[in-house]
């Protein structure tokens, strides 16, 4: 077994990640492609994607000695489901010079596993949307919100950039001075945080600012709330609030009081010291205080893991965790 090798990918909407690691994890090569998600791309873009990172992954391996794959993306799912998709990642394996299997997996489920090798518990992702899932057996058992800028996303980036432009809006009515969040968000609507004399010509102003571009760039607001709330600033400090209680009660809708199984945070919000990951770990210490609160890592070291533990000789795949996920252990 030492001389195995495993592959695992990351795939995303904007970048791919691919990494070749051994069983005792030495780390032979990485890789790095632009998004290769094909439902954002489509098929053959993606493919095309993903053949660069596994080939820059594997410059100097042996494809021979790759045992086993796996793959993660959002939307897993319809990608198993399309057979011309399927067929795209087939031949950009293939081509790599792959002759071994390769499994594929949703985001959520390849999130939870780089942050944690129970069996059993909970991911939350916050980034511009926001999805919580229960993993039951390495298994994805149930999932809440994920549901899209629309309809769900509560508490996620999109969610806070919205709500900061409501409250600057709702200031604007009122005949208020915007405070210090409002003044910059004026500044990267309008490039300027000045409100002119009539007060409503700002209103409209920022109305159009917001509605001439895709909805979903409200994310783009969001650091501007995360640093006012480090800031202390009373409106960013109350939606950081209002955000982690919205984050924390989509994880209730799936996880039973009291459950004592881990819990792992994924997306830059909730991974990087930040306001919105100091009150979302209060929340659900609070709803969940046994449980471990634990940080997601290297995609495509996870993916890689969860295709080798399942191979022959693989007789502690805890131990192996911990061997090709360290900063996970």
């Amino acid at each position: 077994m030492s001389d195995t090798v495993v592959v695992g990918l990351d795939v995303g909407g904007t970048s791919t990640r691919a990494t070749a690691l051994t069983l005792t994890g030495e780390r032979l090569g990485t890789g790095r492609a632009g998004g290769g998600n094909p439902t954002s791309h489509g098929a053959d873009r993606a493919a095309a994607e993903l053949s660069t990172a596994l080939r820059e992954a594997l410059r100097g391996v042996d494809p021979a000695r790759v045992r086993a794959g796996a793959i993660g993306l959002a939307g897993a799912g319809r990608l198993r489901a399309d057979p011309a998709g399927r067929a795209a990642f087939d031949r950009a394996w293939s081509d790599a010079g792959l002759r071994c299997p390769y499994a594929v997996h949703s985001d959520a489920l390849v999130g939870y596993a780089s942050g944690t090798a129970a069996p059993d518990g909970t991911i939350l992702i916050a980034g511009t949307g926001a999805i919580a899932a229960q993993v039951c057996r390495w298994r994805l058992d149930r999932v809440a919100d994920g549901h899209g800028w629309l309809l769900g996303d509560a508490g996620s980036g999109f969610w806070l950039g919205r709500e900061a432009v409501r409250a600057l809006l709702a200031d604007l009515d009122a005949g208020r001075e915007p405070g210090p969040l409002g003044r910059r968000v004026l500044t990267a609507l309008l490039g300027d945080d000045r409100v002119a004399a009539r007060p409503r010509d700002t209103v409209d102003a920022v109305v159009q600012a917001v509605t001439r571009r895709p909805p979903v760039e409200l994310a783009r607001l969001a650091p501007l709330v995360i640093a006012a709330a480090a800031e202390a600033e009373p409106v960013a400090v109350t939606l950081i609030g209002e955000a982690a209680v919205a984050l924390t009660a989509s994880v209730a809708r799936i996880r039973p009081a009291g459950t004592a199984d881990p819990v792992v945070l994924g997306g830059g919000p909730l991974i990087d010291g930040t306001p919105l990951a100091t009150a979302v770990r209060a929340e659900l210490t609070r709803r969940w205080p046994a449980a471990s609160l634990r940080v997601a890592g290297n995609g495509a070291a996870a993916a890689a893991w969860l295709a080798a533990r399942d191979l022959p000789g693989v007789t502690d795949p805890t131990a192996l965790h911990r061997l090709l996920l360290p900063a996970a252990a």
